[in-house]
């Protein structure tokens, strides 16, 4: 009788730890950091005060760089190390000279050593010469070496585009030029009202297109658009907020919670606060990376009973989040791109 009650725990636990992971963190887009950044995918996010450090990306349709393709291939195979004769080919060339003269002596009568022993202590006298004459010359060459690596000036940990090994360019814009620019250079910006705020904790972080009010309002909608079409499971109402790639990564998930006779509500969504990390452009396209804080009830309920399995429906929580959006020119409409973990 005792055995029962913890044989039922176990089943319980089990049961438990199986819908963890499709019930924890049940939001739209938790699951992992997917999407796609242009060229600044597989790039960290600058750190901002309201997301320090995001994870990398996990799932994106967008390929590395061919440099980081690079960067990611195993190191060529060391040289096979050399010989003595082939480090030193002056010893190998006087070695070949001393036996070109034994053998000239041995093919015109002479014999390999001369006559007898006397011919012999010649020989020997002129190898200890020569050896005398090589390791004297390479002791010099050694000094000269290491004087002269002595003289180099030392060259930088990084180098700036344009910039001599000896100086760094100063603050320049324009095509082709890596700015340099203090973390009090770029301030953070509140989306909220667009208006700077502290330095942040960590960058540097830019600001290419210039975003105001009307872009950070539009970045707030976009996140209470996409939570209401998720928890309403509407993929025509996705569509018109998320990139062909971010609509497919939710359809998955959508479809993993039907499977599982699950659906998961995010209602009143609250915007709290949030600071830009980064926009740039990419030919016609447009870019902004946006550190986002908000709360909402988030709760998951059975399809077929409306019972709670996950959440409370009365209780708020506050999650925060990276979000990138894109749109196609000044003129055209924010869409969400990729989400990233904190």
């Amino acid at each position: 009788m005792t055995r029962k009650p913890v044989l039922w725990l176990a089943c319980a636990l089990a049961v438990v730890l199986a819908l963890a992971p499709a019930l924890a963190e049940a939001r739209a887009g938790s699951n992992s950091s997917s999407g796609s950044r242009g060229s600044r995918t597989q790039q960290a996010v600058p750190s901002t005060p309201t997301a320090p450090q995001a994870k990398p990306m996990e799932r994106s349709a967008t390929a590395p760089a061919p440099t980081q393709q690079r960067a990611a291939t195993p190191a060529a195979a060391p040289q096979q190390q050399q010989g003595f004769l082939q480090r030193n080919p002056f010893m190998a060339g006087m070695l070949g000279g001393l036996i070109g003269v034994g053998l000239g002596g041995l093919l015109f009568g002479s014999g390999l050593f001369g006559e007898g022993l006397q011919g012999f202590a010649g020989f020997l006298g002129l190898l200890l010469q020569g050896a005398l004459i090589a390791g004297l010359v390479y002791l010099a060459v050694a000094w000269f070496r290491r004087r002269q690596a002595g003289n180099e000036a030392p060259r930088p940990a990084y180098a700036y585009a344009g910039a001599t090994p000896n100086e760094a360019p100063a603050n320049t814009t324009g095509t082709g030029t890596l700015e340099r620019r203090a973390l009090t250079d770029v301030q953070p910006l509140d989306i909220a009202t667009g208006r700077a705020g502290a330095a942040p904790a960590g960058g540097p972080r830019s600001d290419e297109l210039g975003l105001g009010e009307k872009d950070y309002s539009a970045f707030e909608q976009l996140l209470i658009g996409v939570q209401a079409a998720w928890s309403e499971g509407d993929l025509a109402k996705l569509r018109t907020h998320l990139t062909p790639e971010m609509l497919s990564y939710f359809s998955e998930q959508l479809s993993a919670n039907a499977s599982a006779g699950i659906a998961n509500r995010v209602e009143d969504v609250l915007f709290d606060n949030g600071d830009l990390a980064e926009s740039w452009r990419e030919g016609a396209m447009e870019y902004a990376t946006v550190a986002m804080r908000w709360k909402a009830r988030d709760y998951t309920t059975r399809l077929d009973t409306g019972a709670v399995v996950e959440g409370d429906p009365t209780r708020t929580v506050e999650q925060t989040e990276v979000w990138t959006f894109l749109r196609n020119g000044p003129e055209g409409r924010w869409l969400l791109s990729a989400i990233q973990q904190v």
